[in-house]
């Protein structure tokens, strides 16, 4: 089983990468977890707490359990990856099954701050892109996706997301073996990454 981990800014593309990455893999051979699904349950607070929410910081995930996750996969067991809802800020009783395959991605932004998660890791892949474009997408996911005002998603970006990247997810550009520019944009680096995982499945 090939473990690759695939980290950056909020909004810097990542899930465009990955999805352009597994698009000329043989779908039966990869499974997807997001990080996103192992955020911290919130339910026993109240909304309006639910609300203020620091999903930019390390203490917002539970790591125990993405860990837990990885190993049983590695052991060919399936997993219950949870939902996460972002609008509620708690987790939906329904869980996705997901079954071992021969790649695993892990993508999120706070994937390469974890040191015991970063071991598991046989490839670690940083997608960098600049901090105007990193906001547009933001702006356009959390109004679209996420039901947030221009003013709620400009305020959260200047209180939590710009600090938290400078604090955490920059510096852990440091643990990448690959360093992706330009996101989704940069064929040639997502080309390459897709070659180096098929040579891996072939051998």
């Amino acid at each position: 089983m090939l473990i690759i981990g695939i980290a950056g800014g909020t909004g810097s593309g990542k899930t465009t990468v990955v999805k352009k990455i597994i698009e000329g893999l043989p779908k039966e051979s990869v499974a997807v977890l997001s990080q996103d699904s192992y955020y911290k349950d919130n339910s026993h607070l109240p909304l309006e707490d639910r609300q203020k929410i620091n999903f930019d910081h390390p203490d917002s995930i539970e790591f125990n359990l993405l860990i837990d996750h990885i190993g049983q996969l590695r052991k060919g067991e399936s997993i219950k990856q949870p939902i996460y809802s972002y609008l509620t800020c708690t987790r939906a009783a329904e869980t996705i099954p997901v079954a071992p395959k021969k790649v695993v991605i892990i993508e999120g932004i706070l994937i390469l701050t974890h040191s015991q998660l970063r071991k598991l890791f046989d490839i670690m892949i940083f997608v960098d892109a600049d901090a105007d474009d990193r906001l547009n997408r933001v702006i356009r996911r959390d109004i679209i996706e996420r039901g947030r005002s221009v003013d709620v998603v400009l305020s959260r970006y200047d209180k939590t997301v710009k600090p938290m990247h400078l604090q955490f997810i920059e510096p852990s550009k440091r643990y990448a073996d690959i360093i992706v520019p330009q996101g989704g944009e940069n064929t040639v680096a997502i080309e390459f990454i897709r070659k180096f995982i098929e040579q891996k499945l072939s051998q």
